[in-house]
């Protein structure tokens, strides 16, 4: 799933493309992405794109008369940007919203389809589909302590809540927990004042890492291979793979169809965690699915 730096690539690619320019169609060929009745997804064509934001994982585009078209990509979704007119070709092709420049074309791979599109009018219609959590890269240490302990959770699940933080998902809180040498099952509440200080860290680092690598690419073409797997990543995606760090290989949890990378003996003192129990433990602290994450809403 598109994360921060992932969001943060498409935004950068956008700006260059769509920004200034009008909005001449929007061309829908499944029936399960449009997600709002009004105001009707007709009246966006023929505005001008005006602003273009993130909102936690979603793209927002803003059109004039504080009209918004927000994506949600979820774990599946892409952006491409083609030639004017480009035909949706391939039952993967969902939508396409077409500039004088060229198309923007969202795909979704495989069979279920996730991926939504919301019609908003104004701040009262983005707040409804913003989960709440705070904007981590402009958060001081004390208000990142303050939204990770609102509950005493386990890291990897205040790191992942999108009503904690905004715009983090399992690729990078795995790569900020082994930069801050954290184990993803340590409490919230019994973080030292030390780990509190390199988790913050770490959080910013490794985002900031990542946006201004996925930014440099997106200068150079538009970003058409979002993953989040990437080779010169830590621990994410690496099982069994040497630890970038000590060598040792990179160990998992798994749980329903999540799975968390980590380093033994960098992050939990050189103990193994992927044990039933600790699976459970883990898994107890995360919704099963997903889909069950993004479902998240402030209260």
């Amino acid at each position: 799933m598109p994360e921060l730096p992932d969001i943060t690539a498409y935004l950068t690619a956008l700006e260059e493309r769509i920004m200034g320019q009008r909005l001449t169609q929007v061309r829908i060929a499944s029936a399960f992405l449009l997600r709002t009745v009004q105001p009707p997804l007709a009246s966006a064509e023929g505005r001008t794109v005006v602003a273009l934001s993130r909102i936690g994982k979603r793209i927002a585009i803003g059109l004039e008369d504080d009209l918004w078209l927000v994506l949600h990509l979820m774990i599946a979704g892409r952006l491409h940007w083609r030639a004017a007119g480009a035909k949706l070709a391939g039952r993967n092709a969902l939508a396409a919203f077409d500039f004088p420049q060229g198309s923007l074309v969202l795909t979704e791979a495989g069979s279920k389809r996730r991926a939504s599109l919301f019609v908003l009018q104004g701040e009262a219609g983005l707040e409804s589909v913003d989960p709440g959590g705070i904007d981590v890269m402009a958060s001081a240490l004390e208000g990142f302590k303050a939204a990770l302990t609102s509950e005493n959770r386990t890291l990897k699940r205040a790191l992942t809540d999108p009503r904690v933080l905004s715009g983090i998902g399992n690729a990078y809180s795995d790569e900020i927990l082994h930069a801050a040498q954290l184990s993803p099952i340590q409490q919230t509440r019994k973080l030292t004042d030390e780990e509190w200080m390199r988790l913050h860290s770490a959080t910013l680092g490794t985002l900031q890492m990542w946006v201004n690598r996925m930014r440099v690419e997106a200068k150079n073409g538009f970003p058409e291979k979002v993953t989040a797997f990437r080779p010169d990543m830590a621990v994410h995606g690496r099982y069994n793979l040497p630890c970038p760090r000590c060598g040792d290989p990179v160990q998992r949890i798994r749980y329903a169809d999540n799975e968390t990378n980590y380093c033994a003996r960098c992050q939990t003192g050189g103990k193994v965690l992927a044990d039933r129990s600790l699976s459970r433990l883990l898994g107890s602290d995360w919704p099963r699915t997903l889909d069950g994450l993004e479902a998240l809403k402030r209260k």
